[in-house]
């Protein structure tokens, strides 16, 4: 699966990406403490599931750091729709787990 985050200090958007992530494996993506309450996620895993909302940013193909969410096609880059998390007002760390909406439930 690869994951790419978005968030805001509140002047200025910045969205990064891609991690390479393993199933079932907790990973840190991001270090120290948060900077913003709300985060936005955008994953896709290699047999064409997406994990998306309507809180577009800018990507691209291969490793990315991209400041602002403006005019991505114009700026050479992809627009992709992100999905908001809210951490919480005073929160110090957050989770996400992504799981596929079509495994069968273990029995």
């Amino acid at each position: 699966m690869s994951v790419a985050i978005a968030y805001t200090d509140g002047r200025n958007w910045l969205s990064e990406g891609w991690w390479n992530l393993r199933p079932s494996v907790c990973e840190t993506l991001l270090r120290g403490p948060l900077a913003a309450q709300y985060y936005y996620v955008y994953a896709m895993d290699e047999r064409g599931g997406e994990w998306k909302g309507k809180a577009f940013m800018c990507t691209r193909d291969r490793e990315f750091r991209i400041d602002g969410r403006e005019d991505c096609f114009a700026r050479g880059f992809d627009r992709t729709g992100f999905f908001e998390i809210d951490t919480g007002r005073d929160a110090k760390s957050w989770t996400v787990q992504l799981t596929d909406p079509n495994a069968t439930p273990a029995q």
